[in-house]
């Protein structure tokens, strides 16, 4: 399989083992990530402060076509990352250009916020269902929902089914448009 070279949006209170599992899944099959936030530079940490992160560049600095896939991992960073105008434009021009969005726990909050749900199927962690059905989606209570380009994925018990469904995307998308 090619390598891909992955965009992880991600900043402070990440659900720290929604980065790390599927990061390290990634990197095992020999995909290359690059850290995207707020500011390139910054130090961000997970919820249980185990886990620094430092952005490689900021959303504002960055194109869809640098990557050929974009990781949100969940917990309060999506939500903070929504506010901001750079990662909302950036997680819609992804998912917009048809390449792999992987999106687990409330990942789906900047997809809402992108307003690139509609019509779609998708899940996430259970208080935002109904946000994801007012954003236009149809909620799918699975551990792994893959539809087009976006594989989705609910809690961290779902991780392991998340990286598979995420890692089989990758080779999909790579066998799609050859280098």
């Amino acid at each position: 399989m090619e390598m891909s070279r992955i965009a992880v949006l991600i900043t402070d209170m990440f659900e720290d083992i929604e980065y790390t599992k599927p990061a390290e899944a990634f990197r095992a099959a020999g995909h290359d990530l690059v850290h995207v936030g707020l500011s390139a530079g910054e130090t961000v940490h997970g919820k249980e402060k185990r886990t620094p992160v430092t952005i490689d560049r900021a959303a504002a600095d960055v194109s869809v076509d640098e990557f050929d896939a974009l990781l949100i991992p969940g917990g309060y960073s999506p939500d903070k990352l929504r506010a901001r105008d750079a990662p909302v434009e950036f997680v819609r021009r992804f998912v917009e250009s048809g390449k792999p969005v992987l999106a687990i726990c409330h990942a789906p909050q900047l997809l809402i916020t992108a307003q690139v749900l509609e019509g779609r199927k998708v899940t996430g962690w259970k208080s935002i269902i109904q946000d994801i059905r007012n954003a236009g989606a149809e909620y799918v209570d699975r551990e792994v929902v893959v539809d087009g380009n976006l594989v989705s994925s609910r809690k961290p018990e779902d991780i392991p089914a998340f990286i598979a469904a995420s890692l089989e995307k990758l080779k999909e998308a790579a066998v799609a448009v050859p280098r």
